[in-house]
């Protein structure tokens, strides 16, 4: 496998930044809905080192998909725990949609300021503002697709009242079709789950709202 350095440059402080800022916004929800956990495990906090799982962010460098250290929270301290429970899991994704939105406003007013950009300092901020952009888009639609473990299945499940049995099953046997789906994607180079396409679309959406 070979691996283009400069693309891993420009998307590595993008991925620490959006995955920081995406468990940062589950863990600072969860504690003003009631529950101290996120905060006593240190994870309140925008410290890239309490968020930030080795393994799985060398997985999003290399094959486009990974993790980070989830936000664990105890449902009974909610103050309505079928409610909060929804709302913790969008709060990630969500904030990458924000984040997204952000640097899509901070690519249109480089262009104001920016006397050419093909220009070698300028390039570079255009470079890692797309990759930002992308990046984030990126997490937000995955997170939001509705299969266990991640955030979508959390707010599409949560409010059903499973049993903590049934739920676990369902959650540990998502991972595995996630995981599969994801290697046949690799493998074969088909779209099962068209990520980039809905992430191109979007982009191609708020670009074209800001004139671009």
């Amino acid at each position: 496998m070979s691996f283009d350095l400069v693309s891993i440059a420009y998307s590595t402080p993008a991925i620490v930044g959006a995955l920081t800022l995406h468990e940062y916004a589950h863990a600072r929800v969860a504690l003003a809905l009631g529950d101290p956990t996120s905060r006593d495990e240190g994870r309140v906090t925008l410290n890239p080192l309490r968020h930030i799982d080795p393994l799985g962010f060398v997985f999003l460098i290399i094959a486009g998909f990974g993790w980070a250290k989830p936000v664990h929270f105890v449902k009974e301290n909610l103050r309505h725990p079928v409610r909060d429970r929804v709302l913790i899991a969008l709060a990630g994704p969500f904030t990458n949609l924000v984040l997204a939105l952000a640097l899509c406003v901070c690519f249109r007013l480089l262009l104001f300021v920016a006397p050419s950009a093909g220009s070698g300092a300028w390039q570079v901020a255009f470079t890692a503002l797309l990759y930002g952009i992308s990046i984030n888009l990126g997490l937000f639609v995955f997170n939001m697709l509705p299969l266990p473990p991640l955030d979508g299945s959390h707010a599409v499940f949560g409010p059903m009242g499973m049993s903590p049995e049934l739920e676990s099953k369902l959650y540990k046997y998502g991972m595995y079709l996630l995981f599969g789906i994801i290697l046949i994607e690799n493998r074969l180079h088909v779209d099962i789950l068209p990520i980039g396409k809905i992430v191109e679309a979007m982009m191609g959406f708020f670009f074209g709202l800001l004139g671009l």
